[in-house]
Parts: C-alpha cells; structure tokens; sequence
C-alpha cells in the first residue's frame, strides 16, 4: 500500500475542505480557481485545535507547487475563490 500514488481531489468547491490525513514525503499540488481569492494547505499543530500554514497561498486562478511534508491532519481552506479543484498528489520516488 505504502508503494501506491496518495492523492486528496476537490472537483468544484467553493469552501474550507474537511480535514485528511497524509502519510508525508513530497507532494505536488495543483488548484484551478475561478474569481479572486486564495487557497492554503494548513496543518493542524501539536496542540490538536489550531491549524498552521505549510504552504504559500494560491492566490491566482490556477497554479502549481511541491512541498515535503510530514504525516499529519491537512486541509485547504479557502477564501473567496469559487469552482475551485484541487489535486494534491504525493510523488514517488524510487531508488
């Protein structure tokens, strides 16, 4: 299981996603948007309630980012952007 792709999909939200967990390592995410707004990955802290920021916002219509992050509590929170879909997708390495 540990060998398959991870992959989180939101296909045409418009609002802050329930949280998910990710095993870690490096992941590529893309977002597609439609209005003005923006679209952060947060993390939710040792402290179990507060979620922090882990990745630079996406504050245009569409963009592309990778980030190493560790296993944990994710979600995307949104801010004023509608018909957002996001693919966040781990990337595998081989060795």
């Amino acid at each position: 299981m540990f060998n398959t792709v991870e992959k989180q999909v939101f296909s045409n939200i418009a609002a802050t996603t329930a949280n998910f967990t990710l095993r870690g390592g490096q992941y590529g995410v893309d977002v597609v948007a439609t209005g003005a707004g923006s679209v952060t990955l947060q993390k939710l802290a040792g402290d179990g309630v507060t979620f922090v920021t882990c990745m630079t916002a996406f504050a245009t219509t569409a963009g592309y980012t990778t980030a190493n992050l560790p296993s944990g509590t994710y979600r995307f929170t949104v801010v004023t952007f509608t018909a957002i879909f996001i693919q966040l997708t781990s990337i595998v390495t081989t060795m």
